[in-house]
Protein backbone atom coordinates (compact mmCIF):
# COMPACT_ATOMS: atom_id res chain seq x y z
CA UNK A 1 0.00 0.00 0.00
CA UNK A 2 1.13 3.38 -0.96
CA UNK A 3 2.19 5.13 2.48
CA UNK A 4 1.18 8.36 0.96
CA UNK A 5 -1.98 7.63 0.48
CA UNK A 6 -5.27 9.46 1.76
CA UNK A 7 -6.65 7.03 4.64
CA UNK A 8 -10.66 7.06 4.54
CA UNK A 9 -12.13 5.30 7.59
CA UNK A 10 -15.80 3.55 5.96
CA UNK A 11 -18.09 2.48 8.55
CA UNK A 12 -20.09 -0.45 6.71
CA UNK A 13 -18.41 -2.73 3.88
CA UNK A 14 -16.76 -1.43 1.13
CA UNK A 15 -18.24 -2.99 -2.53
CA UNK A 16 -16.17 -3.30 -5.25
CA UNK A 17 -18.11 -3.52 -8.61
CA UNK A 18 -21.56 -1.28 -9.51
CA UNK A 19 -22.91 -4.16 -11.58
CA UNK A 20 -26.14 -6.05 -11.00
CA UNK A 21 -24.55 -8.07 -7.45
CA UNK A 22 -22.64 -5.15 -6.32
CA UNK A 23 -26.26 -3.52 -6.78
CA UNK A 24 -27.84 -6.40 -5.06
CA UNK A 25 -25.59 -6.25 -2.03
CA UNK A 26 -26.04 -2.48 -1.12
CA UNK A 27 -29.71 -2.73 -1.33
CA UNK A 28 -30.08 -6.08 0.54
CA UNK A 29 -27.35 -4.41 3.11
CA UNK A 30 -29.62 -1.09 3.19
CA UNK A 31 -32.72 -2.73 4.18
CA UNK A 32 -31.12 -4.61 7.00
CA UNK A 33 -29.93 -0.46 7.95
CA UNK A 34 -26.28 -1.41 7.26
CA UNK A 35 -25.00 1.17 4.94
CA UNK A 36 -22.25 0.85 2.60
CA UNK A 37 -19.78 2.21 -0.30
CA UNK A 38 -19.42 1.01 -3.93
CA UNK A 39 -16.15 1.58 -5.36
CA UNK A 40 -16.86 1.49 -9.35
CA UNK A 41 -13.70 1.85 -11.68
CA UNK A 42 -16.09 3.21 -14.82
CA UNK A 43 -18.44 6.17 -14.95
CA UNK A 44 -21.65 4.59 -14.22
CA UNK A 45 -23.24 1.38 -12.88
CA UNK A 46 -23.58 -1.65 -14.86
CA UNK A 47 -20.36 -0.78 -17.33
CA UNK A 48 -20.56 -4.76 -18.81
CA UNK A 49 -24.16 -4.60 -19.45
CA UNK A 50 -23.84 -0.75 -21.18
CA UNK A 51 -20.50 -0.57 -22.95
CA UNK A 52 -19.55 -4.30 -23.49
CA UNK A 53 -22.86 -5.66 -24.68
CA UNK A 54 -24.45 -5.78 -28.39
CA UNK A 55 -27.56 -3.84 -29.05
CA UNK A 56 -29.63 -7.08 -29.87
CA UNK A 57 -28.85 -8.76 -26.63
CA UNK A 58 -32.15 -10.01 -24.60
CA UNK A 59 -32.04 -12.03 -21.87
CA UNK A 60 -32.06 -16.25 -22.55
CA UNK A 61 -34.03 -16.44 -18.88
CA UNK A 62 -37.69 -15.11 -18.83
CA UNK A 63 -37.25 -12.27 -16.38
CA UNK A 64 -38.49 -13.72 -13.17
CA UNK A 65 -35.21 -15.38 -12.85
CA UNK A 66 -33.24 -12.40 -13.61
CA UNK A 67 -34.92 -9.72 -10.98
CA UNK A 68 -32.67 -8.34 -8.44
CA UNK A 69 -33.75 -8.63 -4.76
CA UNK A 70 -36.07 -6.19 -3.10
CA UNK A 71 -37.77 -4.69 -6.51
CA UNK A 72 -39.45 -6.52 -9.30
CA UNK A 73 -39.52 -6.02 -12.93
CA UNK A 74 -42.16 -3.50 -13.81
CA UNK A 75 -45.33 -5.47 -15.23
CA UNK A 76 -45.29 -4.37 -18.52
CA UNK A 77 -41.77 -5.87 -19.64
CA UNK A 78 -41.93 -8.88 -21.83
CA UNK A 79 -40.74 -12.44 -20.41
CA UNK A 80 -37.25 -12.08 -22.18
CA UNK A 81 -36.20 -8.09 -21.84
CA UNK A 82 -33.92 -6.37 -23.86
CA UNK A 83 -30.39 -5.02 -23.02
CA UNK A 84 -32.00 -0.98 -22.39
CA UNK A 85 -34.68 -2.66 -20.29
CA UNK A 86 -32.49 -4.23 -18.35
CA UNK A 87 -30.47 -1.14 -17.60
CA UNK A 88 -33.51 0.86 -17.43
CA UNK A 89 -34.64 -1.36 -14.48
CA UNK A 90 -30.87 -0.99 -13.04
CA UNK A 91 -30.88 2.64 -13.40
CA UNK A 92 -33.92 2.46 -11.57
CA UNK A 93 -33.35 -0.34 -8.40
CA UNK A 94 -29.95 2.50 -7.78
CA UNK A 95 -32.36 5.31 -7.42
CA UNK A 96 -35.26 3.73 -5.47
CA UNK A 97 -32.48 2.16 -3.22
CA UNK A 98 -30.24 5.49 -3.50
CA UNK A 99 -26.96 3.44 -4.24
CA UNK A 100 -25.01 5.91 -5.03
CA UNK A 101 -21.35 4.59 -6.07
CA UNK A 102 -17.87 6.36 -5.97
CA UNK A 103 -16.95 6.24 -10.15
CA UNK A 104 -13.69 6.07 -11.24
CA UNK A 105 -12.37 4.66 -8.91
CA UNK A 106 -10.05 1.29 -9.94
CA UNK A 107 -9.38 -1.02 -6.85
CA UNK A 108 -5.41 -1.63 -7.61
CA UNK A 109 -4.69 -3.31 -4.27
CA UNK A 110 -7.12 -5.04 -1.13
CA UNK A 111 -5.20 -6.79 2.02
CA UNK A 112 -6.35 -7.88 4.83
CA UNK A 113 -4.61 -6.19 7.44
CA UNK A 114 -4.01 -8.34 10.74
CA UNK A 115 -1.95 -5.41 13.03
CA UNK A 116 -5.48 -3.69 12.99
CA UNK A 117 -7.77 -5.92 12.01
CA UNK A 118 -8.92 -4.12 8.99
CA UNK A 119 -9.30 -4.09 5.20
CA UNK A 120 -7.28 -1.84 3.11
CA UNK A 121 -8.32 -0.69 -0.08
CA UNK A 122 -6.03 1.30 -2.23
CA UNK A 123 -7.83 2.41 -5.24
CA UNK A 124 -6.66 5.86 -6.98
CA UNK A 125 -4.49 8.07 -4.92
CA UNK A 126 -6.65 7.19 -1.30
CA UNK A 127 -6.82 3.82 0.86
CA UNK A 128 -9.97 3.03 2.18
CA UNK A 129 -10.28 1.27 5.83
CA UNK A 130 -13.33 -1.19 6.40
CA UNK A 131 -13.79 -4.37 8.47
CA UNK A 132 -15.97 -6.60 5.80
CA UNK A 133 -14.92 -6.34 1.77
CA UNK A 134 -17.89 -7.59 -0.99
CA UNK A 135 -15.88 -8.55 -4.53
CA UNK A 136 -18.79 -8.16 -6.44
CA UNK A 137 -16.34 -7.77 -9.94
CA UNK A 138 -17.82 -11.07 -11.31
CA UNK A 139 -17.15 -13.79 -13.58
CA UNK A 140 -16.94 -11.57 -16.45
CA UNK A 141 -14.44 -8.71 -15.37
CA UNK A 142 -12.32 -8.95 -18.54
CA UNK A 143 -12.33 -10.35 -21.96
CA UNK A 144 -10.03 -13.52 -22.78
CA UNK A 145 -8.03 -12.97 -25.96
CA UNK A 146 -6.29 -16.02 -27.24
CA UNK A 147 -3.19 -16.34 -28.42
CA UNK A 148 -3.72 -17.52 -31.75
CA UNK A 149 -0.87 -18.27 -34.42
CA UNK A 150 -0.40 -15.36 -36.55
CA UNK A 151 -3.16 -13.08 -35.42
CA UNK A 152 -0.75 -9.99 -35.83
CA UNK A 153 -0.17 -10.93 -39.11
CA UNK A 154 -3.68 -10.80 -40.16
CA UNK A 155 -4.87 -7.76 -42.35
CA UNK A 156 -8.06 -7.78 -41.37
CA UNK A 157 -9.81 -6.42 -38.38
CA UNK A 158 -9.77 -8.50 -35.16
CA UNK A 159 -12.05 -7.47 -31.73
CA UNK A 160 -13.44 -8.97 -29.27
CA UNK A 161 -17.49 -9.93 -28.63
CA UNK A 162 -17.18 -6.69 -25.87
CA UNK A 163 -16.44 -4.38 -29.16
CA UNK A 164 -19.50 -5.54 -31.38
CA UNK A 165 -22.51 -3.72 -31.05
CA UNK A 166 -24.35 -4.27 -34.22
CA UNK A 167 -24.52 -6.18 -37.32
CA UNK A 168 -25.03 -3.62 -39.86
CA UNK A 169 -21.29 -2.12 -39.09
CA UNK A 170 -19.95 -5.59 -41.03
CA UNK A 171 -22.18 -5.29 -44.08
CA UNK A 172 -20.56 -6.42 -47.46
CA UNK A 173 -17.47 -8.06 -45.42
CA UNK A 174 -16.80 -11.79 -44.73
CA UNK A 175 -16.82 -12.18 -41.07
CA UNK A 176 -15.08 -15.38 -38.52
CA UNK A 177 -16.82 -15.30 -35.57
CA UNK A 178 -14.46 -17.62 -33.20
CA UNK A 179 -16.64 -19.28 -30.29
CA UNK A 180 -19.61 -21.30 -30.33
CA UNK A 181 -21.39 -19.81 -26.36
CA UNK A 182 -24.45 -17.74 -26.23
CA UNK A 183 -22.39 -14.97 -27.10
CA UNK A 184 -21.02 -16.52 -30.12
CA UNK A 185 -24.22 -17.93 -31.49
CA UNK A 186 -25.68 -14.94 -30.83
CA UNK A 187 -23.37 -12.75 -32.62
CA UNK A 188 -23.74 -14.98 -35.46
CA UNK A 189 -27.56 -14.56 -35.58
CA UNK A 190 -27.24 -10.98 -35.59
CA UNK A 191 -25.05 -10.49 -38.55
CA UNK A 192 -26.63 -13.08 -40.74
CA UNK A 193 -30.38 -10.96 -40.28
CA UNK A 194 -27.71 -8.19 -41.30
CA UNK A 195 -27.18 -10.36 -44.59
CA UNK A 196 -23.16 -10.56 -43.24
CA UNK A 197 -21.52 -13.59 -44.90
CA UNK A 198 -20.31 -15.39 -41.54
CA UNK A 199 -18.89 -18.46 -40.37
CA UNK A 200 -18.41 -19.79 -36.44
CA UNK A 201 -15.78 -21.75 -35.41
CA UNK A 202 -16.69 -24.91 -33.44
CA UNK A 203 -13.64 -26.39 -31.43
CA UNK A 204 -15.31 -28.72 -28.85
CA UNK A 205 -18.27 -29.95 -28.51
CA UNK A 206 -21.09 -28.08 -26.99
CA UNK A 207 -24.69 -28.75 -25.39
CA UNK A 208 -27.73 -26.90 -27.62
CA UNK A 209 -31.14 -26.73 -25.59
CA UNK A 210 -34.31 -25.01 -26.98
CA UNK A 211 -34.68 -22.10 -25.03
CA UNK A 212 -38.20 -23.03 -24.31
CA UNK A 213 -40.00 -26.93 -24.36
CA UNK A 214 -43.68 -26.23 -24.97
CA UNK A 215 -43.90 -23.14 -24.39
CA UNK A 216 -41.89 -23.35 -20.84
CA UNK A 217 -38.41 -21.79 -20.57
CA UNK A 218 -36.00 -24.82 -20.80
CA UNK A 219 -34.12 -23.28 -17.19
CA UNK A 220 -37.15 -22.80 -15.36
CA UNK A 221 -38.16 -26.36 -16.26
CA UNK A 222 -35.40 -27.46 -15.49
CA UNK A 223 -35.20 -26.02 -11.81
CA UNK A 224 -38.81 -27.45 -11.30
CA UNK A 225 -37.01 -31.07 -12.36
CA UNK A 226 -33.98 -31.21 -10.07
CA UNK A 227 -36.22 -30.71 -7.21
CA UNK A 228 -38.54 -33.74 -7.77
CA UNK A 229 -35.57 -35.92 -9.91
CA UNK A 230 -31.73 -36.86 -9.93
CA UNK A 231 -29.53 -34.39 -12.30
CA UNK A 232 -28.75 -37.90 -14.80
CA UNK A 233 -32.53 -38.24 -15.11
CA UNK A 234 -33.40 -34.86 -15.69
CA UNK A 235 -30.24 -34.25 -18.55
CA UNK A 236 -31.94 -37.44 -20.16
CA UNK A 237 -35.00 -35.67 -20.25
CA UNK A 238 -33.55 -32.09 -21.56
CA UNK A 239 -31.74 -34.30 -24.32
CA UNK A 240 -34.81 -36.23 -25.76
CA UNK A 241 -36.27 -32.95 -25.70
CA UNK A 242 -33.47 -31.26 -27.43
CA UNK A 243 -33.32 -33.84 -30.07
CA UNK A 244 -37.25 -34.02 -30.57
CA UNK A 245 -37.47 -30.15 -31.39
CA UNK A 246 -33.91 -29.51 -32.80
CA UNK A 247 -32.95 -32.85 -34.05
CA UNK A 248 -29.27 -34.07 -34.40
CA UNK A 249 -27.44 -31.24 -34.00
CA UNK A 250 -23.92 -33.05 -34.92
CA UNK A 251 -24.93 -33.44 -38.67
CA UNK A 252 -24.46 -29.91 -38.48
CA UNK A 253 -20.69 -29.57 -37.02
CA UNK A 254 -22.51 -29.09 -33.82
CA UNK A 255 -21.51 -32.67 -31.42
CA UNK A 256 -22.56 -33.09 -28.02
CA UNK A 257 -20.22 -34.10 -24.89
CA UNK A 258 -21.29 -36.98 -23.60
CA UNK A 259 -21.66 -35.61 -20.13
CA UNK A 260 -24.94 -33.84 -19.71
CA UNK A 261 -25.78 -30.53 -19.91
CA UNK A 262 -27.19 -30.10 -16.48
CA UNK A 263 -24.01 -31.87 -15.07
CA UNK A 264 -21.12 -30.44 -17.13
CA UNK A 265 -22.26 -26.94 -16.45
CA UNK A 266 -22.11 -28.19 -12.16
CA UNK A 267 -18.82 -29.65 -12.47
CA UNK A 268 -16.84 -27.07 -15.48
CA UNK A 269 -19.33 -24.21 -14.76
CA UNK A 270 -19.43 -24.53 -18.98
CA UNK A 271 -22.76 -23.32 -19.77
CA UNK A 272 -25.13 -25.03 -22.72
CA UNK A 273 -26.40 -22.74 -25.35
CA UNK A 274 -30.20 -21.53 -25.32
CA UNK A 275 -31.06 -21.45 -29.20
CA UNK A 276 -32.91 -18.37 -30.00
CA UNK A 277 -32.44 -18.96 -33.73
CA UNK A 278 -29.25 -19.76 -34.90
CA UNK A 279 -29.03 -23.73 -35.18
CA UNK A 280 -32.01 -22.71 -37.62
CA UNK A 281 -29.69 -20.70 -39.64
CA UNK A 282 -27.30 -22.97 -39.45
CA UNK A 283 -29.61 -25.69 -41.31
CA UNK A 284 -29.96 -23.55 -43.71
CA UNK A 285 -26.53 -23.04 -44.44
CA UNK A 286 -26.55 -19.14 -44.18
CA UNK A 287 -24.23 -19.61 -40.94
CA UNK A 288 -21.59 -21.72 -42.05
CA UNK A 289 -19.57 -24.13 -38.93
CA UNK A 290 -16.01 -24.72 -39.71
CA UNK A 291 -13.56 -26.44 -37.20
CA UNK A 292 -10.79 -24.62 -34.98
CA UNK A 293 -8.22 -22.56 -36.06
CA UNK A 294 -4.27 -24.10 -36.77
CA UNK A 295 -3.38 -20.16 -37.32
CA UNK A 296 -3.85 -16.85 -38.91
CA UNK A 297 -2.50 -15.92 -42.67
CA UNK A 298 -2.10 -12.64 -43.67
CA UNK A 299 -5.59 -12.37 -45.76
CA UNK A 300 -7.64 -15.26 -43.59
CA UNK A 301 -7.18 -17.81 -41.31
CA UNK A 302 -5.70 -22.00 -42.28
CA UNK A 303 -7.97 -24.53 -40.01
CA UNK A 304 -7.25 -27.56 -38.53
CA UNK A 305 -8.26 -30.17 -41.18
CA UNK A 306 -5.10 -28.08 -43.34
CA UNK A 307 -8.31 -25.82 -45.33
CA UNK A 308 -7.60 -21.88 -45.92
CA UNK A 309 -10.42 -19.58 -46.13
CA UNK A 310 -10.07 -15.34 -46.31
CA UNK A 311 -12.24 -12.88 -44.36
CA UNK A 312 -12.18 -9.51 -43.56
CA UNK A 313 -13.26 -9.12 -39.91
CA UNK A 314 -12.47 -12.11 -37.16
CA UNK A 315 -14.86 -11.48 -34.28
CA UNK A 316 -13.52 -13.42 -31.03
CA UNK A 317 -16.37 -14.78 -28.85
CA UNK A 318 -13.82 -16.12 -26.55
CA UNK A 319 -15.67 -14.87 -23.33
CA UNK A 320 -14.60 -13.42 -20.04
CA UNK A 321 -12.71 -14.47 -16.85
CA UNK A 322 -12.67 -12.79 -13.14
CA UNK A 323 -9.70 -10.50 -12.42
CA UNK A 324 -9.82 -10.72 -8.81
CA UNK A 325 -6.47 -12.16 -8.63
CA UNK A 326 -4.94 -8.84 -10.18
CA UNK A 327 -5.77 -6.94 -7.03
CA UNK A 328 -7.33 -9.07 -4.06
CA UNK A 329 -4.00 -9.96 -2.00
CA UNK A 330 -5.63 -12.84 -0.55
CA UNK A 331 -4.51 -16.71 -1.01
CA UNK A 332 -7.26 -18.85 1.01
CA UNK A 333 -10.59 -17.48 -0.34
CA UNK A 334 -10.31 -16.88 -4.30
CA UNK A 335 -8.54 -19.09 -6.36
CA UNK A 336 -5.07 -17.37 -8.26
CA UNK A 337 -6.16 -19.47 -11.26
CA UNK A 338 -9.19 -18.65 -12.23
CA UNK A 339 -10.30 -15.76 -9.29
CA UNK A 340 -12.86 -17.86 -8.19
CA UNK A 341 -13.96 -18.79 -4.64
CA UNK A 342 -12.21 -22.21 -4.07
CA UNK A 343 -15.92 -23.05 -2.17
CA UNK A 344 -18.35 -23.87 -4.64
CA UNK A 345 -21.62 -22.62 -4.93
CA UNK A 346 -23.54 -22.58 -1.95
CA UNK A 347 -20.81 -21.76 0.16
CA UNK A 348 -19.10 -19.87 -2.34
CA UNK A 349 -20.05 -16.70 -0.42
CA UNK A 350 -17.98 -16.37 2.66
CA UNK A 351 -14.57 -16.32 3.47
CA UNK A 352 -12.73 -15.42 6.57
CA UNK A 353 -11.91 -11.97 8.49
CA UNK A 354 -14.71 -10.17 6.83
CA UNK A 355 -14.25 -10.80 3.09
CA UNK A 356 -17.13 -11.96 0.85
CA UNK A 357 -17.96 -12.61 -2.69
CA UNK A 358 -20.98 -12.25 -4.57
CA UNK A 359 -21.73 -12.87 -8.44
CA UNK A 360 -19.34 -15.94 -8.82
CA UNK A 361 -21.99 -18.82 -8.47
CA UNK A 362 -22.15 -19.47 -12.00
CA UNK A 363 -26.28 -19.51 -11.79
CA UNK A 364 -26.27 -15.76 -13.36
CA UNK A 365 -28.52 -13.05 -11.91
CA UNK A 366 -30.26 -15.44 -9.37
CA UNK A 367 -27.01 -16.59 -7.67
CA UNK A 368 -26.07 -13.42 -7.42
CA UNK A 369 -29.65 -12.46 -5.20
CA UNK A 370 -28.87 -15.25 -3.00
CA UNK A 371 -25.35 -14.26 -2.59
CA UNK A 372 -27.10 -10.73 -2.01
CA UNK A 373 -29.93 -12.19 0.86
CA UNK A 374 -27.11 -14.36 2.43
CA UNK A 375 -24.35 -11.47 2.82
CA UNK A 376 -26.59 -8.83 4.05
CA UNK A 377 -27.88 -11.27 6.70
CA UNK A 378 -24.59 -12.22 7.83
CA UNK A 379 -23.17 -8.29 7.88
CA UNK A 380 -26.29 -7.08 9.57
CA UNK A 381 -25.63 -9.58 12.91
CA UNK A 382 -22.25 -8.32 13.28
CA UNK A 383 -23.11 -4.37 12.61
CA UNK A 384 -25.81 -4.68 15.44
CA UNK A 385 -23.87 -6.48 17.63
CA UNK A 386 -20.40 -5.21 17.24
CA UNK A 387 -19.93 -1.82 15.23
CA UNK A 388 -21.20 0.55 18.21
CA UNK A 389 -17.66 -0.25 19.70
CA UNK A 390 -15.52 0.13 16.82
CA UNK A 391 -12.12 1.64 17.85
CA UNK A 392 -12.51 5.09 14.93
CA UNK A 393 -15.41 6.07 16.36
CA UNK A 394 -17.43 8.83 14.37
CA UNK A 395 -14.27 10.13 11.92
CA UNK A 396 -15.04 9.90 8.41
CA UNK A 397 -11.35 10.53 7.23
CA UNK A 398 -7.66 10.77 8.63
CA UNK A 399 -4.71 11.60 7.20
Amino acid sequence: MKSNSKHVWVPGPIIVGAGPSGLSASACLKKKGVPSLILEKEGCIASSWKLRTYERLKFHLPKQFCELPLMTFPPDFPTYPTKQQFISYLEAYAEHFSIKPLFGMKVRCAEYDPSIGFWRVEANDLEFICRWLIVATGENAEAILPDISGMLEFQGQVLHTSFYKKGDDFRGEKVLVVGCGNSGMEVCLDLCISEVQVSMVVRDKLHILPREILGISTFGLSMWLLKWFPMKLVDAFLLLCSWLILGDTERYGLARPKIGPLKLKNTTGKTPVLDVGTLSKIKSDQIKVVPGIKRFTNRGVEFVDGRQEDYDVAILATGYRSNVPSWLKEEEFFDKKDGFPRNPFPDSWKGKNGLYATGFTRRGLLGSSMDAHRIAEDIACQWNSKTKHLPFGAADSRK
